[in-house]
């Protein structure tokens, strides 16, 4: 959509040379770039390019209820808008931070009404980080889906499959959206620069993008308002010039008005499990009283803590897990504000308890062993034998109950061919390892022995 167009539609006064009028606020420069066509869509080709599964759905208008699942700003919503208005239906739109089971069913009852004059083409009903909903207001929702009253498209920045009750998800397909790689910022910064109806009054001097490529981190939004910031911070009719330098100082001295909107909304959760990854309960504290300060999902931060837990201090520490897991339904079961005090009593516990990686390092490297000799066959006595013919072609024969030998133990090749000697696993320098390196040395010495 040109710029001028854009103007009027978000309501700017612009005179027959294109300024703008006084007395008039524009919105934000990533809302007056939204794009109103696939067309004119940045990114996601393996989902809107041509003959791929999205673009499918809109060419034969047959649309089904889908989630987007990806990191923010990467066009969730706006696909979701072309995708309605190109198909001509009525669109709805709840989010779920702050929707009820009764605006859910008020919704439907108004998609219902619409459904009578237009029985063919259901409303789209989008609902905004679907994942929030608890299991009543997806419970009110499916109905709905089911009888085709709507046609759902969710948006949720978490994995679906954590969240999205089973029946629910079962009816949508879930269509991962990709942060946006450099070729597509560059393509949304130059549309920007001479398209937007501010932007194309400045002159502009693009030296590098690489910093600015860094700082957006594949998300439009982001890009668009540090494009913004950095227009603001260069008066008058100055040149904009955009270089890594440039970037990086101007973004250090307004990192408030960069952050506003909860854009650090990754950065914030980065530094929590970073500061509970280096012991240090106070800055996880406070980084966790940041983010419930700014509305973040608690599940988010308990999910999080899960994972940390296994990832960061695991076997020096198997409690750790257990704890964590104990958080998160907690917190599940209770909510806000009382969720912050098991929040805050895992964090501290995760912060002082030993880290280790070790199990972590451990299943990554056989993982990369398993993929590279993924045709190595079991060996015959590791193999069940259920049948006489098995039997007879030796499965089982040779293998060794460890139960029958002394210390439960035996020596026995568990390794495919080949592999004789592999050693995955390497404990960790702490006193539950240390234990266990211990054991690991007697019964395996030719592996562990140091």
């Amino acid at each position: 959509m040109p710029a001028a167009d854009r103007a009027v539609q978000y309501g700017g006064k612009m005179d027959i040379d294109g300024n703008i009028g006084r007395g008039r606020m524009l919105p934000p420069l990533p809302e007056r770039m939204r794009p109103g066509t696939l067309e004119g869509y940045v990114g996601q080709k393996h989902l809107i390019g041509k003959d791929a599964v999205i673009r499918r759905m809109v060419e034969n208008d047959d649309l089904k209820s889908f989630i987007l699942w990806g990191p923010p700003g990467v066009g969730k919503t706006t696909l979701a808008r072309i995708i309605a208005a190109t198909l001509e239906r009525e669109f709805f739109t709840l989010s779920a931070v702050s929707a009820g089971v009764k605006e859910v069913r008020d919704v439907i009852d108004k998609a219902r009404a619409e459904s009578i004059f237009a029985a063919a083409h259901s409303p789209v009903l989008f609902i905004d980080e679907i994942h929030r909903f608890n299991k009543s207001q997806q419970d009110a929702l499916l109905g709905a889906v089911e009888e085709g009253v709507v046609t759902l498209i969710g948006a949720t920045t978490e994995n679906p499959s954590f969240e999205v009750i089973t029946p629910l998800l079962s009816r949508c397909q879930v269509f991962v959206l990709k942060p946006l790689d450099p070729e597509d910022l560059d393509i949304l910064l130059h549309r920007a620069i001479t398209e937007d109806v501010v932007l194309r009054t400045r002159k502009f001097e693009i030296r590098e993008t690489g910093a600015l490529f860094r700082y957006s981190g594949g998300d439009a939004r982001k890009l668009l308002n540090i494009i913004d910031l950095l227009v603001s911070t260069f008066t008058g009719d100055s040149t904009v010039v955009i270089d890594d330098e440039t970037v990086t100082s101007r973004l250090n001295e307004h990192l408030s008005v960069y952050d506003k909107g909860g854009e650090m909304h990754y950065d914030i959760i980065s530094a929590f499990i970073k500061s509970v990854r280096g012991s240090d309960p106070n800055a996880a504290l406070y980084w966790l009283a940041r983010m419930l300060n700014g509305g973040e999902d608690p599940l988010f931060i308990a999910r999080r803590m899960c994972i940390l837990a296994s990832e960061d201090i695991g076997l020096a520490n198997p409690n750790a897990m257990l704890l964590a897991n104990a958080c998160f339904n907690t917190v599940h079961n209770i909510g806000m504000p009382e969720a912050r005090i098991p929040l805050s009593e895992t964090a501290v516990y995760l912060a002082a308890s030993p880290k280790s990686n070790s199990a972590y390092l451990a299943i990554d490297k056989a993982m990369a062993l398993a993929r590279d000799t993924q045709d190595a066959p079991v060996p015959l006595y590791l193999r069940n034998a259920p049948t006489k013919l098995m039997s007879e072609l030796g499965y089982s024969d040779g293998y060794k109950y460890a139960h029958d030998y002394p210390g439960h133990w035996t020596d026995l090749e568990f390794m495919p061919s080949g592999l004789s000697g592999t050693r995955l696993y390497e404990p960790a320098d702490n006193r539950r390892e240390a234990e266990m390196s211990g054991r690991l040395e007697q019964l395996w010495p030719k592996y562990y022995k140091k």
